[in-house]
């Protein structure tokens, strides 16, 4: 019976071998840049790198993180078209549950497509505009966690898990923590020493914009809304002097500009 089965099922060709072991490779580094860039991109944010190291987070290093994790997570779904066996095809790859399928590969679709939009839109100026740019690319978490599972769940599937289980916990974790920490308001961030609030020490803040910079991303309304309001004309609306209960939402969008255009006189950054 064992003998008949194994004459039956077709050992995979050398080319199909290969062909999947470059989609095992490009997958295992889309995923370890994918955790790396979403944690360099909340600790840029947030300003935290400055102030453990005393500089500024290179948000260049970001950009190519992405980059990085975008070109090895399509060089890993389309190295399924090249096999022998027919298995997958165009309509697969770009369609969840497409002639089939399984959760995992949906999850891999549509996290890759979603993060592949939210990239696109990030780095244009154009279409989704103002606060809408933000909440849209507030999506990269939701399509990092799909790729995520794709991931774990591909290398169950495919008997690897045991082989790239530390290394995926030690990349994921922080990825993870800093992700809740990022959503987590800044007050509460305030009490757990994470940020420096400053009320009880500081009674006024002035607030200036360099208009020559600001880029209209609306970064800093999602931050403090009753602080910074993007009109529709594209004009940034704020209040020059907060009150000591605002500042550090003041202070937590001054970090998270990504263009630094706001400056905060009278506390200290």
């Amino acid at each position: 019976m064992t003998a008949s089965l194994l004459a039956v099922i077709p050992a995979p060709s050398p080319h199909d071998s290969g062909v999947r072991d470059i989609a095992t490779l490009s997958a295992r580094f889309a995923y370890l840049t994918m955790c790396l860039t979403l944690a360099w991109g909340v600790l840029s944010a947030t300003g935290w790198i400055r102030r453990v190291t005393g500089h500024e987070a290179l948000r260049g290093g970001h950009a190519v993180l992405a980059v990085f994790s975008l070109a090895t997570g399509v060089v890993h779904g389309l190295s399924y078209l090249f096999l022998d066996d027919d298995s997958f095809g165009v309509l697969a790859l770009l369609i969840p549950f497409a002639g089939g399928g399984f959760a995992r590969h949906a999850a891999g679709v549509v996290g890759l497509e979603l993060f592949i939009a939210v990239s696109v839109t990030a780095a244009s100026r154009r279409g989704v505009a103002g606060l809408g740019r933000q909440r849209f690319h507030q999506l990269g978490y939701f399509s990092v966690g799909l790729l995520a599972i794709h991931s774990w769940l591909g290398a169950a599937a495919n008997g690897n898990l045991a082989t790239v289980w530390l290394g995926g916990i030690t990349v994921l974790t922080p990825a993870v923590v800093l992700t809740v920490l990022r959503v987590l308001p800044p007050r509460t961030l305030v009490r757990l020493g994470l940020l420096d609030g400053g009320a009880d020490r500081i009674k006024a803040v002035r607030i200036s914009v360099d208009d020559k910079k600001c880029h209209s991303y609306a970064i800093c309304q999602a931050e403090a809304p009753q602080v910074f309001q993007l009109q529709g004309d594209g004009q940034l609306r704020y209040l020059r002097k907060p009150g000591a209960k605002q500042l550090p939402l003041v202070q937590a969008a001054a970090r998270a500009c990504p263009m630094r255009a706001i400056h905060l006189q009278g506390a200290g950054q």
